[in-house]
Parts: structure tokens; C-alpha cells; sequence
């Protein structure tokens, strides 16, 4: 689609951009209170303050490949087999070091302080006391995402979905679909599963039933999903615009088109949604960023580049009122939009 969008006629908040200086690739950015945290690819993460100062932290000996936040804590996977939690204050401890060093590829956080990662087909959950419980599954998994309520955990492989409950001693609930699924995420209400896949797709399954939902048109594989803060809308990128389909009634997206807002001349790499407004900050594969509000499509510019160089995290935080980003050029910053 082709991309309207003038500078002239788009309004902006690129001016109120702080610069933060990483030194290397940024994987992954959170907020904890009113500081950002910016995941390097590798060893270490730049806690940028209000103030504008910047501290780095160390956390792993090498490649950091996965990360998750809370709020009060940040968890990452790194390949030295270690999960390594972070607080605000930036202190630092290893919750758990694989004998092996096999590469932690994914963590997730969920209620009551528990802690799941993954390690190849091994997937570990831990909870505030310290108790651990894994599962073997039969292949590698893909994606970990703690549902709101409960103790549960649903995991992505290849050939759909699983949700475990680690403290039952039952097998998990399969929610099958051939094809390998990539990512995993459940609504804010618990009631659907959404994976991303290595096809140019997304497949969901409402979980009182295991109804199918596909979710397809894409360009290319979606590498980024986000829920809207009244969970109404699962927003995506994929494509050369901002997908998001609908979830607020019983039956999801099932029957439905999607809301396609903000076109522009490159894809969507990242999304992330605002914590309280129905607004979506939308990073594209050329450096640009854009608040897209949902109401009517407004669109107001946080940054742009030059470079040509994908956004490789969005962040937003708990308040609203500061958005951190990302590129793959290293140019990162966060945006005050007090």
C-alpha cells in the first residue's frame, strides 16, 4: 500500500526525544518505574533514569536471547544457561544456571512472582517459594505465556499448543495445528491463545472449546504482538501496515476482518500498546515510529531515521507517559510524552 504520509501534515513528538547511548544492538526494552532498560544482544543492559543518566549492568557471559518484565523485575535467557533477574534497583541474581549451558531461548513472568524459561524441548516454571517443576515435550519449544489466573502456562512447539499446569500431575491440554509455531500469547481476559507461526500467519484457539481461529494476509512471518490495554484488540506487525483483530466478543476474530491502520512504504516490526489509551506505538523496518491512535487513525511521529534500519524494541511505560525505542543502527532513545 502505498505510504500518504507527509511530515508536513503529521504531527510530532520527535522533539522530546533523550537520546540514550547503548554501545550495541538493543534485543529487547521495559520499563521499570521510571527508568528504561534497554536488552543488549549480548552480556549486558543499559538502565537509562529520568535524569539522564545511564548505568550498564551485567548479566550474562555472552548472547542474551530472551527477556520479560513484570514491573518490578526484569528476567533474561542468555546463551551461558543462565536466567538472570534484575530489579529497579539494578541488582542482579542468576535464578537458575543450566549444568549443561544449554541456551535459555525463552522466559516468561507470570502472577505471583512465578518464572518460566525454556531450554531446547525442556521447559522450567519456578515460583515465589523456589519450587521448580519441568516438562519434556517432544520438540523445541517455541514460546512460553502465563495466563492471567491461575497457576498455568501455555507453551508453543511445533504442531500447536500446549497449556500446563505444573502443580497438577495430569498431561497438559494439547491445542493442536500442523505447522511450527513460533511465538505464544493468551488475551488479558484468558480466554484465547494466540500463536505466531513460521508461516505468514497467526493461529488461535478459544480455550473453553479449542475453536480455531486462523489469522492470515500477511507479507511475512509476524514477529511481534501486543494486546490492547482493554484487551479489545490483538495488534500485530507483518505487514506494511498496523494489523489488529478484534477480541472483544465471545467468539474473537472468528468471521472478521482485521482493523488495518497506518500504512507506510515498510513493514511493521515492532508494536507495543499503550498501558491505559487505545493507542498503539508502531515501529517499521526503515526507523520510523508512530503513535496510531484506534478511535479514528490518527497518527502522531515519535521517530524517524535516515538510516534505513529496523526498530528492534518499543517499550512503553506503566504511567504512559514515556515510550523507549530502539533501532538496529543502535540509535535508541525515550520519548517524553508528559
Amino acid at each position: 500500500m502505498s505510504d500518504t504520509r507527509s511530515p508536513a501534515n503529521t504531527p510530532s513528538v520527535a522533539d522530546r526525544m533523550r537520546p540514550v547511548a547503548t554501545g550495541a544492538p538493543v534485543i529487547a526494552a521495559h520499563f521499570l518505574g521510571d527508568q528504561a532498560v534497554f536488552v543488549l544482544a549480548e552480556d549486558a543492559a543499559i538502565v537509562s533514569g529520568a535524569d539522564g543518566t545511564s548505568q550498564r549492568i551485567a548479566l550474562h557471559d555472552g548472547g542474551i536471547l530472551s527477556s520479560a518484565v513484570d514491573g518490578t523485575r526484569i528476567v533474561t535467557g542468555g546463551d551461558d544457561g543462565k536466567v538472570t533477574e534484575v530489579d529497579a534497583a539494578g541488582a542482579t541474581r542468576v535464578l537458575f544456571a543450566d549444568p549443561k549451558r544449554k541456551w535459555i531461548d525463552h522466559v516468561a513472568l507470570g502472577p505471583d512472582g512465578a518464572t518460566a524459561w525454556s531450554a531446547g524441548k525442556t521447559v522450567s516454571v519456578v515460583n515465589r517459594k523456589g519450587d521448580l517443576k519441568s516438562l519434556d515435550l517432544a520438540s523445541t519449544a517455541g514460546g512460553l505465556a502465563f495466563l492471567p489466573k491461575g497457576f498455568r502456562l501455555a507453551i508453543a512447539h511445533y504442531n500447536g499448543a500446549s497449556l500446563w499446569f505444573p502443580n497438577a500431575q495430569v498431561k497438559p491440554e494439547a491445542l493442536e495445528w500442523k505447522g511450527s509455531h513460533l511465538g505464544v500469547t493468551v488475551s488479558p481476559d484468558g480466554r484465547f491463545v494466540v500463536t505466531t507461526m513460521q508461516e505468514a500467519m497467526l493461529h488461535g484457539w478459544r480455550i473453553v472449546d479449542g475453536k480455531h481461529m486462523r489469522m492470515s494476509g500477511y507479507a511475512t512471518r509476524v514477529r511481534s504482538m501486543n494486546w490492547t490495554a482493554d484487551g479489545a484488540f490483538l495488534a500485530t506487525g507483518g505487514s506494511d501496515q498496523l494489523i489488529l483483530w478484534p477480541f472483544a466478543s465471545k467468539d474473537g476474530p472468528m468471521g472478521k476482518q482485521p482493523t488495518m491502520l497506518a500504512p507506510h512504504a515498510k513493514k511493521v516490526s515492532v508494536v507495543a500498546c499503550h498501558p491505559k489509551q487505545p493507542v498503539v506505538a508502531t515501529g517499521y523496518e526503515d526507523g520510523l515510529v508512530l503513535l496510531v491512535r484506534l478511535d479514528d487513525g490518527a497518527e502522531v511521529l515519535a521517530h524517524s531515521s535516515d538510516l534505513d534500519t529496523p526498530v528492534t524494541a518499543l517499550a512503553w511505560s506503566s504511567d504512559g507517559l514515556q515510550l523507549a525505542f530502539a533501532c538496529e543502527d543502535r540509535v535508541a532513545g525515550v520519548v517524553d510524552l508528559a
